[in-house]
């Protein structure tokens, strides 16, 4: 298999996950509605890089085996703590929403940097950590047998690449968007926005109570 191959099949597949709705989504929409405008995505994606980078050196070193089933007590662990962080985060950000315009909101500085949301909110996505335990590392294996470690560079930053372009393009649509709408439709958006966080901080604790059976179609 050709390094382009390699790379090519990691960046499908990789958009493919970036696209699906979740709590890194609802935190792009959240910042580049702010002052970090159509670099909120880039400044997430960094923080998401520097945690899954981390993680996929740890699994190639053994990890995975303690994250290769919903079950496993360190996924449940991540569930339970990432569960109350998605709750606290998503109240946050519900709190705001009565107090909030579109002229006050440019010019307010978030408490937690998109950088740093970008870290926490992947490393407390259980989901995220049994994705590249089973089908992240089913992907890169190969890669890797098949052409080396430039295998696992390839797919890599083709899997990265196609997160970075889905989240930096829904960031500039919302900077560039956002005035197009008005207070009250900005405000239903935040609070949606929110909304996703708690859904997902609760599902998250159900899954640290009554993990699932079935894995998840992508990682973000």
């Amino acid at each position: 298999m050709s390094l382009a191959k390699i790379a090519g099949a990691a960046f499908i597949a990789g958009f493919s996950g970036a696209a699906m709705p979740g709590p890194v989504l609802a935190a792009t929409i959240f910042y580049a509605a702010g002052p970090w405008g159509a670099w909120a995505g880039v400044a997430i994606m960094l923080g998401h890089l520097v945690l899954e980078v981390t993680l996929v050196i740890a699994l190639a070193r053994g990890l995975a085996r303690w994250l290769d089933r919903p079950d496993a007590p360190l996924v449940r662990w991540v569930a339970g703590i990432g569960g109350l962080a998605l709750l606290l985060t998503g109240w946050d950000m519900l709190r705001q929403v009565p107090d909030l315009s579109l002229a006050t909101v440019a010019a307010t500085e978030q408490r937690l940097s998109p950088f740093a949301a970008g870290a926490m909110l992947s490393l407390s996505n259980p989901y995220f950590w049994i994705w590249w335990a089973t089908i992240g590392l089913g992907q890169f294996a190969p890669a890797k047998a098949a052409r080396g470690n430039r295998g696992l560079v390839a797919f890599y930053l083709a899997h990265f690449s196609s997160d970075l372009v889905w989240y930096s393009l829904v960031a500039i649509l919302i900077a560039n968007g956002k005035n197009l709408l008005g207070d009250g439709p900005f405000r239903l958006l935040i609070a949606v926005c929110g909304l996703t966080l708690l859904a997902f901080g609760l599902r998250f604790l159900y899954t640290a109570w009554r993990p699932p059976q079935v894995l998840p179609d992508g990682p973000a």
